[in-house]
């Protein structure tokens, strides 16, 4: 079995801002406290850098060199489709054709700022494609537009892997990329071996989904399951708070169907610890993920593979709580 590969979005160890407090609740870092922070974290040996927040054409070398020295590999790339005014009203599924004429530039700028950073995968969450009104959208142009224009970045950089992160909800109304299915579906229309889907745990929660599920789903419809985010949340809203502080029995077989379906990606830590410190919320959040690993023992997954095939609820709930409790048996 290969080795779990952990990494964390750089930005969660630094100052998180929310609507309310624009400022944030705490100090900013430098970047290079940042990475630095990141490498002492047990079990990280990578990050995840946002354009124009972390790395830039500019600073590439500069970047490139601070996770070298810090023993640190770059594992994504995501490019700033959201929290820029030109973004306001749509990247890829734009109505002025301009807007998407620089999306592309912008999808292309991040791809090659992930070749120069021996990055493989660039990872799309577009959370401004989408809409808020009724009437406001032309839901079949505003598709086509995006899986043309996707296709198209990804052709050229046929070298690289596109991730595509879906949300139901925020910064827009209704997101196009809300669910596993609907991604699923776009991902298949591209029809291009380097195109799949980032599931981010919080964001399946609150559409509703049994990630476990989703993960299966997208891996028997052609292995399109390229990346995964772990955070947590109350399903209602993206709290992105610490990994299994709400969900442990859905984290649990979310783990043992990555391991059925053989998933070789990177486990990568996106949370939001708005009043927390942020290098302890990761490393919980780590620990959290090592220590169900380690509940995942040979024996524990031919017990839950047989609960599997046999169905029944009440076994199911027995062996949960024996994992829980272990001195509460039979």
């Amino acid at each position: 079995m290969k080795k779990t590969r952990y990494s964390v979005i750089l930005g969660n160890l630094g100052n998180t801002c929310d609507r309310y407090l624009s400022s944030g609740y705490k100090d900013n870092l430098p970047k290079e406290e940042m990475i630095r922070q990141a490498a002492t974290i047990d079990g990280v040996q990578g990050l995840e850098l946002v354009g124009s927040w972390d790395i830039t054409r500019k600073n590439v070398k500069e970047v490139q060199a601070l996770l070298v020295g810090n023993g640190l590999e770059c594992v994504s790339i995501i490019p700033d489709f959201f929290s820029h005014k030109q973004w306001g009203s749509g990247s890829f599924c734009a109505k002025d054709p301009t807007i998407r004429r620089l999306s592309l530039e912008e999808a292309r700028t991040a791809a090659r700022i992930a070749r120069e950073m021996s990055c493989p995968l660039v990872n799309f969450w577009l959370g401004q494609d989408g809409y808020d009104y009724p009437m406001q959208a032309d839901y079949m142009t505003e598709r086509k537009w995006m899986a043309e224009g996707l296709a198209t970045v990804a052709s050229e950089f046929s070298d690289l892997r596109f991730a595509f992160e879906y949300k139901p909800r925020e910064p827009r109304n209704r997101s196009y990329h809300a669910r596993a299915a609907d991604t699923l579906l776009m991902v298949q229309e591209i029809g291009l071996p380097n195109v799949g889907v980032c599931i981010d745990v919080g964001h399946a929660l609150m559409a509703g989904e049994n990630v476990a599920e989703s993960a299966v789903m997208l891996h028997h419809y052609g292995d399109k399951l390229f990346h995964m985010h772990f955070n947590d949340n109350y399903r209602a809203w993206d709290d992105d708070m610490i990994v299994g502080s709400l969900h442990f029995v859905e984290y649990v077989e979310l783990l043992f169907w990555l391991r059925e379906i053989g998933y070789n990606g990177w486990y990568s830590m996106d949370q939001y610890p708005y009043r927390e410190d942020g290098m302890r919320a990761v490393r919980e959040s780590v620990r959290f993920l090592q220590g169900v690993e380690k509940l995942l023992t040979p024996e524990n997954m031919a017990a839950m593979r047989a609960l599997v095939a046999k169905g029944d609820a009440t076994e199911s709930t027995a062996f949960f709580r024996e994992l829980i409790m272990p001195t509460h048996k039979g």
